[in-house]
């Protein structure tokens, strides 16, 4: 089975990265800030991280929906990163407030970086959950990028495209 597109920013037309959501700190009190936009071929996370108000993460999310990636070991992500770490997020039915995350370190020119599903660790509110529920492809709601960490300043990770990635290649 070949890889399959969940969102593709470099292709005609792009995928609208206009409906993906920001959730950054002032949830909860910090003044980080990002955005999700379109750029020429891609689309670019930026924004800035500040700690100050207990604040320190910035993260956003493809549109909820329904994905059954069950015949998938993994994914495949086009990047290009600014040398921050990023985290990966996926939610499922399954793991409702739980986010299952592994880390980015995409480097400052184009690759394509490897996900597979078993590298998935889960998180709640930035802390490792030892008793959550394993975490299941076919129940995927949605799925983002995170930065945190205590990395705080300008950021931007940009996106070229994310695909479910066969077992072969995963």
């Amino acid at each position: 089975m070949p890889p399959s597109s969940l969102f593709d920013f470099s292709s005609a037309p792009p995928d609208d990265p206009g409906e993906w959501r920001n959730v950054d700190d002032p949830v909860m009190g910090g003044v980080s800030e990002s955005a999700f936009v379109a750029a020429d071929d891609h689309a670019v996370f930026t924004g800035t991280v500040s700690l100050d108000h207990g604040g320190g993460f910035a993260s956003v999310r493809a549109p909820e929906d329904s994905y059954d990636l069950g015949d998938h070991e993994g994914l495949r992500l086009r990047l290009r990163g600014d040398d921050k770490h990023y985290w990966f997020t996926a939610y499922t039915e399954a793991g409702r407030s739980i986010s299952y995350r592994t880390r980015l370190a995409p480097p400052t020119e184009w690759t394509t970086l490897e996900v597979p599903f078993n590298t998935l660790t889960p998180y709640r509110r930035g802390t490792k959950v030892s008793d959550a529920p394993s975490f299941a492809p076919t129940q995927v709601r949605t799925i983002g990028f995170l930065i945190a960490d205590e990395q705080q300043g300008p950021f931007r990770l940009e996106v070229a495209w994310v695909r479910a990635a066969a077992p072969s290649s995963a």
